[in-house]
């Protein structure tokens, strides 16, 4: 009998998850009907018509706000361990206190960075949207003026 190694076991596994994907895309695509029309080759778009090209510019901040999410998202795991080692009677109780003040000090000091952080980013106006400012239209109606009168 052959002796798999640690490395052959995980090239198994990615064989197998690679042949199991072939052959799930090679039923689907024998099983499956085909029968192309107008309105499926469309593009869905919330369910409106698509208007533009998909080459839209975004505005930068939202990337930023994201960014800045998903740091105080992060916050949410490194708690987690502190809620556990704090939760635990047992350990807590053997060690006289030490672990619980222990991670008390390294939460306010990782909030403390976080909120440094929030701070940094707060003051360098990274949370302020850039305005735009109006512009007055440059369209010239072939109407006078005075005829929109009636209509006030």
């Amino acid at each position: 009998m052959i002796e798999i190694g640690g490395f052959g076991t995980v090239l198994l596994f990615i064989v197998g998850g690679l042949g199991f994907l072939l052959v799930t895309l090679l039923v689907g695509k024998i099983l499956r009907p085909v029968n192309p029309t107008a309105e499926k080759q469309t593009t869905y778009e919330s369910g409106e018509e698509p208007s533009g090209t998909a080459w839209g510019q975004f505005n930068v901040r939202f990337y930023i706000v994201a960014l800045i999410f998903l740091l105080f998202e992060a916050e949410l795991i490194f708690l987690f361990p502190w809620a556990t080692v704090f939760g635990d009677e047992e350990l807590i109780a053997q060690t006289d206190g030490l672990w619980a003040r222990f991670s008390m000090v390294e939460t306010f000091v990782f909030i403390g960075i976080l909120l440094i952080g929030l701070v940094y980013v707060w003051a360098r106006g990274m949370l302020e949207w850039v305005r735009p400012k109006p512009k007055a239209s440059e369209f010239k109606s072939k109407i006078p003026a005075s005829a929109y009168k009636k209509f006030e």
